[in-house]
């Protein structure tokens, strides 16, 4: 028996340090986005922290169209993108309506503009744009908690989105993980740097530790 131990030990390949922190960080951003569905606080803990490459992820995950964004602050493509991340996460639970009159319920009028907004073809107009975004997301969250209160169905679907979706475990495969390079999601990478395809998240190194820099959790819908 004892032997068979070490047998199948040794049979379990062991994952690279990197690999390992790479998971970890992963399921640090759902634990915390589980929690309350702060993406904000999620992406502040666990997404890349340089500058350049948060304004990369912004531009290429934001889907902002065709706008000039060489002429558009840092600022404002990284809070744009928040918003619509955060926009995202707080529709989740709300798809897929058993009923017409559900529907209706979820998505009237004004959550459906929400979803229906184009982000400006000039970039003058982009900062009030960003504000918009976040005005959004606000009156979303809004509504969310409301019928969360007010409909225990709908209570349920958030828990049911927050331990079956956010709170699963990510475990790395039985095979070692090896690194990736040419990420093909904007200029957020260099061909040749490495990163890692962990599920729906790529992750790469950032100085002494791992960090996301894009996620495609679920189709877009902007």
């Amino acid at each position: 028996m004892f032997l068979l131990f070490i047998v199948l030990t040794l049979s379990v390949p062991q994952q690279p340090r990197e690999v390992v922190e790479a998971y970890e960080v992963c399921q640090k951003f759902q634990t915390l986005m589980a929690e309350d569905l702060d993406f904000n606080r999620a992406f502040e803990a666990t997404f890349t922290k340089s500058p350049t490459r948060r304004r990369e992820i912004a531009i290429a995950e934001g889907e902002f169209g065709n706008i000039d964004t060489a002429q558009v602050d840092d600022a404002l493509l990284i809070d744009a993108f928040k918003s619509r991340m955060l926009i995202l996460y707080l529709m989740m639970p709300l798809m897929s309506p058993d009923t017409k009159r559900d529907e209706a319920v979820f998505f009237p009028p004004r959550i459906k503009a929400i979803f229906e907004g184009k982000a400006p073809k000039r970039p003058s107009r982009f900062r009030a744009f960003s504000l918009q975004l976040r005005r959004d997301a606000a009156y979303l969250r809004a509504h969310l908690e409301r019928l969360a209160k007010d409909r225990p169905d709908v209570a349920e679907r958030i828990h049911k989105f927050k331990q079956e979706v956010l709170s699963t475990k990510l475990e790395p495969p039985n095979d070692v993980v090896k690194p990736l390079t040419a990420y093909s999601r904007g200029r957020v990478l260099g061909l040749d740097e490495p990163y890692y395809q962990i599920g729906n998240y790529a992750v790469a190194r950032e100085g002494n530790e791992m960090r996301i820099i894009g996620i495609r959790f679920f189709t877009r819908l902007f």
